[in-house]
C-alpha cells in the first residue's frame, strides 16, 4: 500500500472517535460490574418477570404483526393505487413519532376517553394498564420495521416466478403462499427480527399508555428505569441482557442479508 494521505487519515481518525463513542457506553455495561454480580441480580424475582413479560408480550406483539403485516406489504410491494403514497406514509409515520406523542395517541384512540374507548368498553376489552396493552403499544411502534423490510423483499421478487405460477394453474393467494413468501425469506426474516429488537427496547409508548406494574406491564426496558435509582446493579444486568439479545438480532440480519436465495418453489 502507498503512503496514505492526510485525508485517508482523517477519515480514519474520524472513524474511530465514532467507534468508540457509540462502543464504549455499550461496553461499560459489562465492565462496570462483574459477571457475578449481574448473574445475581438477574436472579430477582422483578427481574424474571420484567424478561418473562417482556418475552410474551414481544412474541405475541410480532406474531401480529407478521400475520397481518405480510398480505399488507405484499399488497404495497405488488399493486398501485390512489393514495399509494399517501398510505405508505401513514404506516411509516409510528418510525419518527417521538415516544411520548405514540403513547398519547394509543390513549386518545384506545384510551377510555378515546375514539375506540366506549366499543372496546361495551365488547369487554380492557388496554390501559394491562398486559394486552403492552402488546398493542409493541405492536404500534415495531409494525412499520417490518413492513418497510416485508414490502422491499416483496418488491424485489421476480414477476415471471408469479406470473409462471398463475400459468400453471394456481391462484394468486396460492402464488403468494408458496412462491412470493419463500422467495421473499430472507427479507422478511430480517424484517421480523428488526421488528422484534424494536419491540424488545420500547419504553415511552409503552409506559405511555400501559404504565409499569411488575408482572402486568412492567417490561425489561421499564424494569431497568425503575431499579435506576435503587439497584444500579440490577438495571445493568438487565441492559446486559437487552444488549445482548438486540446484538443477535442485529447480527441475525446481517447474516440473512448475505444468504443467497436457493433454487426455485414450486407452485
Amino acid at each position: 500500500m502507498g503512503r496514505r494521505g492526510p485525508f485517508v487519515v482523517a477519515l480514519t481518525i474520524a472513524l474511530a472517535v465514532v467507534l468508540l463513542f457509540l462502543i464504549l457506553p455499550v461496553v461499560a455495561i459489562f465492565v462496570d460490574a462483574g459477571p457475578g454480580e449481574l448473574l445475581r441480580s438477574l436472579g430477582s424475582e422483578q427481574a424474571r418477570e420484567a424478561l418473562w413479560l417482556s418475552l410474551r408480550t414481544t412474541l405475541a406483539a410480532l406474531a401480529i404483526i407478521v400475520l397481518v403485516g405480510t398480505p399488507a406489504a405484499y399488497l404495497l410491494a405488488t399493486r398501485e393505487f390512489r393514495g399509494k403514497a399517501a398510505v405508505t406514509t401513514a404506516i411509516e409515520l409510528p418510525l419518527v413519532l417521538p415516544p411520548a406523542v405514540a403513547g398519547i395517541g394509543l390513549l386518545a384512540a384506545f384510551g377510555p376517553e378515546g375514539l375506540f374507548g366506549a366499543w372496546l368498553d361495551d365488547a369487554g376489552i380492557e388496554l390501559v394498564l394491562q398486559t394486552t396493552g403492552v402488546i398493542v403499544a409493541l405492536t404500534f411502534v415495531a409494525a412499520p420495521f417490518y413492513l418497510r423490510q416485508a414490502q422491499a423483499a416483496f418488491a424485489a421478487v421476480d414477476p415471471n416466478l408469479l406470473d409462471a405460477a398463475r400459468t400453471l394453474g394456481a391462484s394468486e393467494a396460492r402464488a403468494f403462499a408458496r412462491v412470493a413468501i419463500p422467495s421473499a425469506g430472507a427479507g422478511i426474516s430480517a424484517g421480523m427480527a428488526l421488528a422484534w429488537g424494536r419491540a424488545l427496547g420500547e419504553f415511552g409508548a409503552t409506559l405511555m399508555f400501559a404504565g409499569s406494574f411488575p408482572g402486568i406491564t412492567q417490561t425489561a426496558p421499564l424494569a431497568i428505569f425503575a431499579e435506576f435509582a435503587t439497584d444500579f446493579t440490577a438495571a445493568l444486568a438487565l441492559s446486559a441482557v437487552l444488549v445482548a439479545v438486540s446484538a443477535a438480532l442485529l447480527l441475525t440480519v446481517k447474516l440473512i442479508g448475505r444468504t443467497p436465495l436457493l433454487g426455485g418453489v414450486s407452485a
